[in-house]
């Protein structure tokens, strides 16, 4: 198993269409904002290349959130992400979203990725150069 060695760090600004009725983030969207932090990670244009020359891709296979502080209008949130390669079929992410000036995470997440190729077939994930830093 690999884990990587730092952690990610990317920004979330909290936009008022963002959040519910209460004024906190509505919490669905904790979920694009951490796809977002993926995508930094594994590079768009690699993505883009595997998906339309080689039809292989990621999907979500399962995910498990811990709502701890909602962010608000106007927080910039701080996305710090770490992950793991796990056996040949597996990369698992783990997320989490601060509040500036936040004792502890607002929200976590456990989140794992499969490989998917045409028809849906799962693959082994490729070695990519993410998995390595």
């Amino acid at each position: 198993m690999h884990s990587s060695q730092s952690v990610h760090h990317t920004t979330a600004q909290v936009y008022y269409e963002d959040t519910d009725h209460s004024g906190v983030v509505y919490h669905a969207n904790y979920l694009k904002y951490f796809e977002r932090a993926r995508e930094e990670i594994i590079g768009i244009d690699l993505l883009s290349r595997m998906w339309h020359r080689e039809k292989i891709g990621f999907a979500v296979y399962k995910a498990s959130l811990g709502y701890h502080d909602g962010a608000v209008f106007g927080d910039t949130l701080d996305i710090r992400t770490r992950w793991e390669k796990q056996g040949d079929y597996r990369v698992v992410f783990l997320h989490e979203a601060w509040r500036p000036n936040g004792e502890k995470p607002a929200v976590t997440c456990t989140l794992e990725l499969v490989c998917l190729g045409p028809g849906k077939k799962l693959l082994p994930i490729p070695e990519l150069e993410f998995l390595h830093t």
